[in-house]
């Protein structure tokens, strides 16, 4: 970073102008990190609690679950705390760290994204190897293959962002450190066309994932319309039809952000389209893939009658501890 030495600081883009308005985003986006963090909370209690829930689909919605607390966590408290101190500064070093740590969160939840697409896949239309395919080894290189994947694509850009000579302003169009608005402040014709080159090569391979997800569901849906029973066929649609509107609505905003010509830019956009892939994916997610889930909603159900009863029977000992006494 030693090229961007001169800068020390970065100026945000605020979501509005107006103190009032920047209230209001502060308690919108607070009210979406609440439920982000309630309902991956869930999810992780839920599966790590329950024996009956270690298996290949739960595996994977536990490392979401993860990777969505994680991801939200990078940018939304920052813009929270922007909002509400009305300050648009970050450091040089915090603007690396959020770059790499989005960089690193979201890349990874897009592969494994695509590894649950698999996991479907293999559940449905070839049900008779799923023990074999997607045993308990398989499934920890899966996720390991797509944590180490999100973590080598954020080394890659982040260093190769921040290595570039930054000489034109601090101004960042984006509330958060991204990659496109950085690039604008380059005065390195060669780097800045050696970042868009990796972006480029990256976005090859990120839309092949998709046409992977693609495949594999259309795969599913012809198997699920031979399934006899439409009651079968109901319960199938509803939830892989809602996982291929999830997966479209983040690799198309993510391409959109990344190839977007400057031209077709402005800062409304920008923000726009950050939340789209940002923010909105880690908050439906867990509603999305988990908590219609009856066996989630079960064990939900049991953890909570559990703490309850916990919680009566102290009640109880302390009430009795007093009568005796």
């Amino acid at each position: 970073m030693s090229n961007s030495s001169s800068i020390t600081e970065f100026l945000l883009l605020a979501f509005a102008e107006k103190r009032e308005l920047q209230l209001l985003h502060f308690w919108l986006f607070l009210g979406v990190y609440v439920a982000a963090l309630l309902g991956n909370g869930l999810i992780i209690t839920a599966i790590a609690c329950d024996h009956h829930l270690h298996t290949p689909m739960y595996f994977f919605l536990l490392n979401l679950s993860l990777l969505d607390l994680g991801s939200i966590s990078t940018t939304v408290p920052k813009a929270m705390a922007n909002s509400l101190w009305d300050n648009r500064a970050i450091s040089l070093l915090g603007c690396a760290t959020q770059l790499f740590f989005f960089l690193f969160l979201m890349v990874g939840e897009y592969f494994l994204l695509t590894v649950m697409a698999y996991d479907r896949y293999v559940a449905i239309c070839k049900p008779l190897h799923y023990g074999t395919l997607l045993g308990s080894r398989a499934c920890v290189h899966m996720a390991a293959a797509a944590w180490g994947t999100g973590f080598l694509t954020a080394v890659l850009h982040t260093t190769n962002t921040f290595l570039m000579p930054l000489c034109r302003g601090n101004v960042v169009d984006q509330s958060f450190c991204e990659v496109p608005q950085i690039l604008k402040l380059s005065c390195s014709d060669s780097d800045y066309l050696r970042e868009v080159g990796l972006i480029i090569v990256s976005a090859c391979f990120d839309l092949g994932c998709f046409v992977f997800v693609v495949v594999s569901y259309v795969q599913i849906f012809r198997a699920v319309l031979r399934i006899p029973s439409e009651q079968g066929r109901h319960k199938a649609f509803s939830m892989c039809l809602p996982h291929m509107a999830v997966v479209s609505l983040f690799i198309s905003t993510v391409m959109f952000a990344y190839l977007k010509p400057p031209s077709v830019s402005s800062p409304s956009l920008n923000l726009v389209v950050a939340v789209l892939y940002s923010v909105i994916p880690p908050a439906v997610n867990p509603l999305i893939y988990s908590l219609r889930n009856r066996e989630i909603k079960d064990t939900l159900r049991k953890l909570i009658g559990c703490v309850s009863a916990t919680r009566d029977c102290q009640t109880l000992s302390a009430n009795d501890s007093q009568c005796m006494s």
